[in-house]
């Protein structure tokens, strides 16, 4: 799917306005799909006596989805993680959720078949090496700013914020803004 010059650097997701190329790739994605510890999260899990865990969590991010429901593109979450608070925040986030996958790029195919989408209209967001089959069979692999250096190679774009911190809102902003520019140039 990508050129190998693409695979030595990430260039980092700026305005779309500014874009155009980075506009019309946001305007094709059909199928958002995001790997959920690291991104969703800021990578740090608090383990009680009991052994119950929590994460953080983003609370911009629930507008930002939201925005992504309004432009008719399937939300999912696509993680090898079998954790309750992972399901629990995707309910709160109205998204799809696909945990405890063995295979992330099997699961992220049959989604791709389901929803009738091409690979080339899918948008995988990763952090970790155990994204990298994912970003690399997607048409908009995404890392987030304080990704793995192996996942960094594999992604065409990285976010500037670092997951847990907005960096799912900043994706989700930058696509309601590449349609924007879209409505612009019609208008025209």
């Amino acid at each position: 799917m990508h050129n190998e010059s693409q695979f030595s650097s990430t260039r980092e997701l700026i305005e779309p306005a500014a874009n155009l190329e980075l506009a019309a790739t946001l305007r094709g994605v059909r199928l958002a799909a995001f790997d959920f510890d690291g991104v969703f999260t800021d990578n740090t899990v608090i383990v009680s006596e009991s052994g119950t865990e929590s994460v953080r969590c983003w609370r911009g991010d629930g507008l930002g989805l939201a925005m992504l429901r309004e432009l008719g593109i399937t939300t999912v979450v696509v993680s090898t993680e079998s954790n309750p608070v992972v399901g629990v925040r995707c309910r709160k986030l109205k998204i799809a959720c696909h945990q405890g996958c063995s295979d992330k790029l099997q699961t992220l195919r049959s989604l791709a078949s389901e929803t009738g989408c091409r690979m080339e209209e899918v948008m995988f967001v990763g952090n970790d090496i155990n994204d990298s089959e994912c970003l690399g069979a997607v048409g908009v692999p995404i890392v987030v700013a304080d990704a793995h250096p192996d996942a960094l190679s594999v992604a065409d774009w990285t976010t500037r914020a670092p997951g847990g911190r907005g960096a799912v809102r900043e994706i989700c902003d930058l696509i309601r803004k590449a349609h924007e520019v879209d409505d612009d140039d019609r208008r025209e």
